[in-house]
């Protein structure tokens, strides 16, 4: 009890519900351990109630009709993600796959809804983390449906930074371990269109890379999408 409880205080939506709610809440929920590379949904099944990420890391993507991905989100430790009847939070529709092995809990749709019926104040706090979600991942489907491989390559990277980033010596460590072939993946192009991509950045001190690592110069890299 006591560590599931700690796992779900630590979830964004729950950052200021009381310890009272908060037990109520770890009674009606469900846990889970889902291995990296297992996709959990598709836009054929829906998955009703809401969805906690204790652990690990999702992609969220949808493919078009040429098969090509475009990621529209990434979910990391304390995300939130789900389809109830009062509102979706935006993953209606689109696959679900995890980057890494990933822990998560679940709430039950009905039961959910029952709990926030007398609790108003959660609800304005799903609303303000659903309103968030779904205008991040509307300007990310932009950017990589829109844009050349370099402009979705940093924009990924900057994402990515601002969910995973480690600030070593002026650029943000990545710490998620990937692949050209995965990174090509999420942004919809070949793993030799990242990996020329990713040389001639590296060339201009915007990002640095090591085994399967990569930082990045966030203002070098802002001044890049500018020009």
């Amino acid at each position: 009890m006591i560590d599931k409880l700690w796992y779900l205080s630590q979830m964004k939506i729950f950052d200021k519900v009381s310890p009272e709610d908060m037990e109520e809440i770890v009674k009606r929920a469900h846990h889970a351990k889902i291995r990296k590379h297992t996709i959990i949904q598709t836009p054929d099944m829906v998955r009703d109630g809401l969805f906690f990420v204790k652990e690990g890391v999702l992609r969220l993507y949808i493919v078009n009709s040429e098969g090509k991905q475009f990621t529209i989100g990434i979910l990391g430790k304390g995300s939130t993600f789900g389809e109830i009847d009062s509102f979706s939070l935006g993953t209606h529709g689109v696959y679900i796959e995890t980057i890494e092995d990933t822990l998560l809990c679940s709430i039950d749709r009905e039961q959910f809804e029952k709990f926030i019926s007398t609790r108003p104040h959660i609800m304005k706090r799903v609303m303000r983390i659903l309103s968030d979600q779904l205008e991040e991942r509307t300007s990310m489907l932009e950017k990589m449906a829109l844009g050349t491989v370099k402009e979705k390559l940093l924009f990924l990277l900057l994402h990515l930074s601002e969910e995973f980033g480690v600030l070593e010596d002026g650029f943000y460590r990545i710490d998620l371990p990937l692949t050209h072939q995965e990174i090509g993946n999420m942004i919809g192009v070949t793993r030799e269109s990242v990996t020329t991509t990713i040389n001639d950045l590296a060339k201009k001190d915007i990002i640095r890379t090591g085994r399967k690592t990569i930082s990045i110069h966030r203002e070098l890299a802002k001044e890049q999408l500018i020009s």
